[in-house]
């Protein structure tokens, strides 16, 4: 995000130096632009080493200066180090100088910053924190301010005066500099989030690029010409706009492909494209991770926090699984979706974001809206444009494609050498129901190029050995997992299967979930996972306590 010089704050202070002589000059001091050069090389570079080496240049004009130390604030750390320094001989750059203070010698520093008014240390040596400001190898004549930001003090401007009695360095020069160097500090500090997010981002990329098996995001889909073509048609049609959309599917039908490609295909592409698992999130943490917080809202709260809904700005936010979210977030959620504005965690200024959303569930919201469960006018809001996507089972023209293309995914991945489903592995796989839909189909291929060891794909092995056997008219395939085909009428689904294990190991703690005898501590999940999977396969542990109470 580029930064904008105008959004900064006009200096308070100008310094106009020393008293003219009556002859007109002004006895070596500065004219009264000079501050406004040094806010104009403060405002042009994102960098704080750039900004003080450029702001040196202007004061060496005008004062005696040896150098200029910019320190900042590590708050999570309790810790000041030096990121910018400017000497004599021109060294430049950050310094690897760093103090990690006690508790006690921190509330010091920052109390002494909420002062904001710069201190020369001839003349104040027992009311500033010298020992903690100033570090190692900087000595003689200092003069310290505060540097500050919204939330108060964000680091330390060091000034050391040059012996040229001529050119005195005078404290009002001092303290007109602590506005310009603060906002020089932010913007370093914009510039390292905004490095951050983008390795992160990158680094989403190519994880998603792997899974997909593409080498770029804007590679066509598997499908769009046949089995997806009617749905594809649907993604076009609405990418144009900025309706919210609710695309339902099964779980593993592609639904955060389809998110992908509504904002690929929109105005906001050049933006930001972010997803969030509605289902994994802590109760407590939701309000937080959605809308941001404020820096001491609660405990553990050191810093202030861009929610996703912030970091999604001028992009795409998806929000997966988001039947899974609790009643109260639903609320919040709604009003974003309104008028865009949103508070943070023990925040009272309202914040404005231009985010696009794309709702993804598995669950049946109509039934959830009827239950109670979800919010009606909530549902209205999302299902403006919904887009259901259909089951692997009901698009069996493009399983060979899809099959071919996880093989070509599964050599890339596994270093094999490139093997391709035979006519014999088509017909398995297409007589297969596939409960998981297509990501148990790229499990099962990177399954069969394992079994295969560059020799081929095992999608026999790979399979369980057996088929699926013919089901009655109008009832669904039931997968097969087992090496006896005459025992497939007795294999349950996969959601029935980890409803049933799930239901025996709460049976097994009397309802207990948490704790070293919980049922998420036998079944080896997190309890918020598990209680995640719990809503999702409709299990209600408070009755396993009452089995357990009688």
């Amino acid at each position: 995000m580029p930064l904008n010089p105008c959004n900064i704050t006009a200096p308070s202070v100008i310094y106009n130096g020393p008293p003219a002589s009556g002859d007109g000059s002004s006895d070596g001091g500065a004219p009264a632009s000079v501050v406004t050069g040094i806010w104009r090389e403060a405002s042009r570079h994102v960098g704080i080493e750039e900004s003080t080496v450029a702001i040196a240049h202007i004061l060496k004009e005008i004062v005696s200066l040896r150098c200029i130390v910019v320190r900042k604030f590590d708050l999570e750390k309790n810790a000041i180090e030096t990121v910018a320094l400017a000497d004599e001989g021109d060294r430049r750059g950050g310094s690897s100088s760093r103090t990690v203070l006690s508790d006690v010698q921190f509330a010091r520093l920052t109390a002494w910053c909420r002062r904001r008014c710069a201190a020369r240390r001839s003349d104040c040596a027992g009311e500033v924190p010298w020992d903690l400001l100033t570090p190692q190898g900087i000595a003689g004549d200092l003069v310290a301010g505060p540097l500050t930001d919204q939330e108060g003090g964000c680091g330390i401007l060091l000034l050391a005066a040059g012996e040229d009695v001529q050119k005195p360095l005078h404290l009002e020069l001092a303290q007109a500099l602590l506005e310009p160097f603060s906002a020089a500090l932010e913007n370093d500090r914009r510039l390292r989030v905004m490095a951050t997010m983008q390795a992160a981002a990158e680094a989403d990329k190519r994880s998603l690029l792997t899974r997909l098996g593409r080498k770029e995001l804007s590679d066509s889909v598997v499908g769009a010409d046949s089995g997806l073509r009617a749905f594809i048609e649907r993604v076009e049609l609405v990418a144009r706009s900025d309706v919210p959309v609710l695309v339902l599917g099964e779980t593993g039908t592609g639904k955060e492909v389809m998110a992908r490609m509504i904002h690929t295909q929109s105005s906001r592409a050049s933006g930001p494209f972010l997803r969030i698992n509605c289902g994994a999130i802590p109760p407590e943490l939701i309000d937080s991770q959605l809308f941001g917080h404020e820096r001491g809202s609660f405990t553990g709260a050191a810093q202030t926090r861009q929610g996703w809904f912030e970091r999604a700005n001028c992009g795409t936010l998806l929000l997966d699984e988001v039947g899974e979210l609790p009643l109260a977030a639903q609320v919040r959620l709604l009003r974003i979706l309104q008028d865009g504005w949103l508070e943070r965690v023990g925040g009272h200024d309202p914040i404005h974001v231009d985010v696009r959303i794309v709702a993804a569930t598995h669950r049946d919201l109509a039934a959830m809206v009827t239950e109670g469960t979800f919010r009606e006018d909530l549902w209205y809001r999302l299902a403006v444009f919904p887009i259901s996507l259909p089951p692997l089972r009901d698009r069996q023209e493009d399983i060979p494609e899809l099959a071919r293309h996880f093989a070509r995914r599964a050599a890339t991945r596994f270093v094999l050498p490139e093997s391709m489903p035979s006519s014999e592995d088509i017909r398995l796989l297409t007589a297969y129901a596939w409960p998981g839909n297509i990501r148990e189909l790229a499990s099962v291929i990177d399954r069969a190029a394992i079994l295969g060891d560059g020799r081929g794909l095992e999608v026999a092995k790979a399979l369980g050995g057996a088929t699926t056997a013919s089901t009655s008219a109008g009832a669904k395939k039931t997968p097969s997992l087992t090496t006896h085909p005459t025992e497939a009428a007795t294999i349950v689904s996969l959601a029935e299967a980890n409803r049933r294990h799930i239901e025996t190991a709460l049976t097994a703690t009397h309802g207990q979930i948490e704790g070293r005898r919980g049922a998420a501590a036998i079944l080896q999940v997190n309890p918020h996972t598990l209680r995640a999977k719990m809503r999702r396969l409709g299990i209600d542990w408070a009755r396993f306590r009452q089995a357990a109470d009688v």
